[in-house]
């Protein structure tokens, strides 16, 4: 029997679709290079300043600070919400209904307000001497009520993302744990975790890159040492904005790329096991 000459199915259409991405892409490549109001002089004069650079790492500081917050008090928010207990599920669901349905720049303006909602804060008996006192309007508080209004707002995502991980956990598997003797703790580390963490690792991940660029609006504390605030003021004194976005937008695009190479891995690491 003669052999099959199995011919591959030919896509012009696709290399037609192709070929235009690329000269679009290369026009607009060319018109930004020649183009003088982005003034890559300047951008390439401080993409690597010693002022950018701090803010850069300030950044970070403020990003992982306050997701570390939201983790916290996001695994404690889920716990409440699948407690028995009513007083605890609705102490949950009022803390998620106000912090989802309220823009986090309006919270963050309220956290920058704080000093002036209480400006002195006493500590002591009550109706006798005060122990001690703070006068917050003396005090530099903004990466301070930058974390926190930035770990508060996020932990009411972080807190439905970990209950629907915990969640999708089948219930035979906690079931046939506690039958092989297993506490409820050994249970959690052990079984329901592992898998829990492949549905709460990649909503999780980006998550963290979000935060990293809601840090952007914490000017709004008023807090501006990050890196948009930092490349705000610089453009405001040498009245260059465009070049100095451009230099903002790609230290983010790094360092977002750097979180997105380990998400990846992370979830390799917990995918393990599973085909799809």
């Amino acid at each position: 029997m003669a052999e099959l000459d199995a011919v591959p199915l030919r896509h012009p259409w696709r290399w037609l679709a192709a070929g235009v991405l690329v000269v679009l892409a290369a026009l607009f490549v060319y018109g930004a290079a020649t183009n003088p109001a982005y003034g890559w002089s300047v951008y390439a004069k401080y993409l690597f300043d010693q002022r950018i650079s701090r803010a850069a790492w300030t950044t970070v500081q403020l990003t992982v600070l306050a997701m570390l917050l939201a983790l916290i008090l996001g695994v404690l928010l889920a716990v409440m919400r699948g407690s028995p207990n009513p007083v605890l599920r609705v102490v949950a669901w009022l803390y998620l209904w106000v912090f989802r349905g309220t823009p986090v720049y309006v919270q963050l303006i309220f956290w920058g307000l704080l000093p002036t909602l209480y400006g002195t804060i006493r500590l002591g008996v009550p109706f006798g001497p005060s122990l001690l006192q703070l006068n917050l309007t003396e005090l530099s508080l903004g990466f301070l009520l930058a974390v926190i209004g930035l770990g508060l707002n996020e932990a009411a995502y972080m807190a439905e993302i970990i209950r629907a991980g915990i969640a999708s956990v089948p219930a035979g598997q906690v079931e046939a744990s506690t039958a092989l003797g297993m506490s409820w703790s050994l249970t959690m580390r052990r079984t329901v975790l592992p898998q829990a963490m492949r549905v709460i690792i990649p909503p999780s991940g980006n998550e963290v890159i979000s935060m990293l660029k809601t840090t952007s609006l914490v000017t709004a504390v008023p807090y501006s040492l990050e890196l948009y605030g930092r490349s705000r003021d610089i453009a405001g004194v040498i009245f260059e904005p465009i070049p100095l976005l451009l230099v903002a937008a790609t230290w983010y695009l790094a360092i977002t790329s750097v979180l997105m190479v380990g998400q990846h891995y992370l979830e390799r690491r917990f995918a393990k096991g599973v085909t799809r």
